[in-house]
């Protein structure tokens, strides 16, 4: 699998959200051979952009693993891949996890944040472990051709939302708690046809290293992971289909990653037994890119 190269068929979405119901083929969420071993057994999750890509195998891969899930989703653009997910966490969840929550928020604002946080802790109490995934992206040819509207937009989803959820989650947040930030290779490569998607992904390196230092006194781990190309909805959503077909193919492994690739980064990062020595570290999962990072 390392070496294969694997070619999606051309497909594009109008909107975003993307939706991964809609994808063909579907994203794998977890890998059908994964074995769990209770690593987050009792810890209570919190993760943006869930319902799909990269936050459902997230979501998935954790519940599996003993932990209690919420997650973020967009109303009336990802509810049926919110439904989705639901029915696999409420299939994967062991018998001492609660019952997974889905939370509607656009969380590119401060308010929405705080909302979000409270009825997660209403619900369990707390919060262990906090991942900071969803994003959007749209592609563009020139900087000249990005809005004040878009920069706005696409700061708002990306980075934004990560400071106000880190400020208010915190509060329920203790020693030996985990916050993961998803950034992406363009932070290290750059990827000039999407500048503003870039630049957010870079501010999310910076904020990582600079909260884990401030958080270290709290015992409370601060990291990210950069993955490459994978295939989730934010790649039909945002790219035309002759992109679609070559996704992947221009790193060293030839092909674009499953989301069930990722999971197990964080996974790692958010375990205490595993990455107790980790905090200010990116992870990169990218087929091979050399990033000097």
């Amino acid at each position: 699998m390392a070496s294969k190269e694997a070619k999606f068929p051309p497909q594009s979405q109008e909107t975003q959200p993307g939706k991964e119901h809609v994808m063909e083929p579907i994203p794998q969420a977890i890998n059908p051979d994964y074995k769990p071993s209770n690593k987050l057994r009792g810890k209570v999750v919190l993760v943006t952009g869930g319902d799909s890509g990269i936050g459902r195998a997230v979501c998935l891969c954790f519940a599996k693993e003993g932990a209690t899930v919420a997650f973020t989703y967009v109303k009336g653009h990802e509810d049926k891949d919110k439904d989705d997910t639901l029915k696999m966490l409420l299939e994967a969840k062991t018998s001492d996890a609660e019952e997974p929550l889905a939370i509607a928020a656009d969380i590119g604002y401060d308010e929405n944040c705080k909302q979000v946080v409270e009825l997660a802790v209403k619900e369990y109490g707390r919060i262990d472990v906090l991942v900071n995934n969803a994003a959007e992206q749209h592609l563009r040819n020139s900087v000249e051709e990005i809005t004040e509207k878009q920069l706005e937009r696409v700061f708002k989803t990306n980075i934004f939302s990560q400071f106000f959820l880190v400020k208010h989650a915190l509060k329920h947040m203790k020693e030996g708690s985990s916050i993961i930030n998803s950034t992406s290779v363009n932070a290290y490569s750059g990827n000039p046809e999407s500048l503003d998607y870039t630049a957010t992904k870079g501010a999310i390196v910076a904020l990582t290293r600079a909260l884990a230092q401030e958080l270290v006194s709290r015992g409370i781990r601060v990291n990210a992971v950069a993955p490459g190309p994978v295939w989730t909805p934010i790649q039909p959503a945002t790219k035309p289909p002759e992109m679609i077909q070559n996704l992947g193919s221009d790193v060293p492994m030839k092909r674009a990653a499953q989301p069930s690739e990722i999971a197990p980064c964080y996974l790692f990062l958010a375990s205490l037994q595993d990455s107790s020595y980790f905090t200010g570290q990116v992870l990169h999962p990218n087929g091979g890119m050399i990033v000097n990072a």
